[in-house]
């Protein structure tokens, strides 16, 4: 299966979906939590009109009875108090290569939250159960009321969500 590495040198999967290896100089841990089947979510939500969303550190399924997420999110963004108010959030898979949406939602060091702009103003978007935003182009969409948060002493935090609503492929809308 494979042989020995140099140190500093680890395998990598360079597309989460592939079963094909790389070496890398990563970090070892890094590159080990790389590898772990996944790909690029956009967890959205939003609450007395206001709406945002930002890149998932994590999305995993965590229960199949119920149906159970288990997402991982960078303390400090606007989507957190829209979470926490409207107990609910949508996850919306998206391509890593879609450089628009990647920067649209991704959490910048200028990121002022104090001062949120509408990532959503250039995309289509729809809704499913929850009211939470979801991108029309999005292959794989979960819709989720919270079950569980909890605040981690690092800088993430995790939302338990039970699927309320899901889609496979793009949205067929307007």
């Amino acid at each position: 299966m494979g042989g020995t590495l140099a140190p500093g040198l680890v395998l990598n999967r360079a597309d989460p979906a592939a079963s094909t290896f790389t070496v890398s100089a990563k970090d070892p841990i890094s590159a080990a939590l790389d590898t772990i089947p996944g790909g690029a979510f956009i967890i959205t939500s939003a609450f007395d009109g206001v709406r945002s969303g930002v890149i998932a550190r994590s999305v995993q399924p965590c229960a199949d009875e119920p149906r159970l997420v288990c997402v991982a999110v960078r303390k400090g963004h606007t989507v957190e108090p829209l979470i926490r108010d409207s107990r609910c959030f949508a996850l919306c898979r998206v391509a890593r290569t879609d450089r628009l949406v990647m920067r649209k939602f991704e959490m910048s060091a200028d990121h002022d939250p104090e001062k949120p702009q509408d990532p959503f103003d250039a995309f289509a978007i729809e809704t499913m159960t929850t009211g939470s935003p979801i991108l029309r182009k999005s292959d794989l969409v979960l819709d989720c009321e919270v079950v569980r948060h909890f605040d981690l002493e690092a800088d993430c935090e995790l939302f338990i969500g039970l699927v309320l609503a899901a889609r496979i492929g793009p949205s067929a809308g307007p």
